[in-house]
């Protein structure tokens, strides 16, 4: 671990959003949720929400062609059913914004993104499920002008995710670290050490502390 190193993932660190999450509902295709992950790392959400098949889990693996390394900086949660997620979330005070086509839908843009957010999509063919929709706070689209009624599902991911980015760059939430303090640390030392993370977090020992350089004190 270099000083340099360890002050870029300080600095990616400082600008994750604990409040910015993504939904994938049956997203079953790598690729594209690989590129969630990637999109996801590229504007600072920390976690990922994945509902898939208890037979899929087992072979889900995330396309390192396409997330190009991010999936070792977000976190995937795997449920059975999104459902679950989005009552948890919205307990926890989260608006749930859902990708699809209603007639309550709203184009993405006129969402207020500062509040506590979760962006869900819908499965690459059926996408978002009207029970699931049922369950969600906005309806959101994405205008297009073209042919083709729907952009592919990590594309849409990405739109609405940079407009996420801008809104909460504009009220300075990029500025300083918004991460509860000691998820910070430990985050920050599963990045500087993930081995010795992996062996102590099996041992259920807790992380020592990093010198100023991103070395282990003691």
């Amino acid at each position: 671990m270099t000083p340099e190193r360890f002050a870029r993932l300080r600095a990616v660190l400082d600008r994750r959003q604990p409040d910015l999450t993504v939904l994938a509902d049956f997203v079953h295709k790598p690729h594209n949720i690989s590129a969630i992950i990637r999109s996801c790392d590229a504007f600072g959400v920390s976690d990922v929400h994945l509902a898939m098949a208890e037979s899929d889990r087992s072979h889900f693996r995330a396309s390192k062609a396409a997330a190009q390394g991010a999936e070792k900086w977000v976190n995937v949660t795997l449920h059975d059913h999104i459902s679950d997620s989005i009552s948890a979330l919205q307990a926890d005070g989260y608006q749930v914004c859902a990708a699809h086509l209603s007639d309550r839908a709203v184009p993405y843009r006129d969402v207020d993104y500062t509040r506590p957010t979760a962006i869900l999509l819908g499965a690459e063919k059926d996408g978002v499920s009207d029970r699931v929709a049922d369950l969600v706070d906005h309806h959101i689209i994405v205008p297009m002008v073209g042919m083709v009624e729907s952009f592919n599902v990590s594309v849409a991911a990405a739109i609405i995710l940079s407009e996420a980015h801008n809104q909460r760059e504009a009220a300075g939430y990029y500025q300083t670290p918004r991460i509860d303090p000691k998820r910070y640390e430990q985050t920050l030392f599963r990045w500087a050490h993930p081995k010795i993370a992996k062996m102590l977090d099996a041992a259920g020992e807790p992380y020592p502390a990093l010198n100023e350089d991103g070395d282990i004190s003691a």
